[in-house]
């Protein structure tokens, strides 16, 4: 007989904060652009800044935040810093979302 699964763990206030943290994190609709684009690969900030139409200093700003709350990661190579995304799983929240929007149930 196959063992029933665990309850969730219940979160703590502190875990709720956190999340709170990174919902706030991503309500910006340029930072789920880079989002978007990090879930194809890294991107240098040149590369991002010209897919989000913005200048280079608001879009290190934007993965700045990203990056506080542990969405992406950077790697500096010379001159260059590339992002990518920490967690690919953060986009089971846009399918999720897409489906929301279209009013289909999970």
């Amino acid at each position: 007989m196959p063992a029933a699964p665990r309850p969730p763990a219940r979160k703590s206030p502190a875990d709720f904060r956190q999340s709170a943290e990174v919902f706030k994190a991503l309500s910006n609709a340029n930072r789920l652009l880079i989002i978007d684009a990090l879930s194809t690969g890294e991107h240098c900030v040149a590369d991002l800044t010209e897919l989000v139409g913005l200048d280079m200093s608001t879009v290190s700003n934007h993965l700045a935040v990203l990056r506080n709350v542990g969405l992406v990661t950077d790697d500096r190579r010379g001159t260059q810093v590339f992002y990518s995304l920490r967690d690919p799983c953060v986009m089971n929240m846009f399918c999720c979302l897409d489906d929301f929007r279209a009013g289909r149930p999970r």
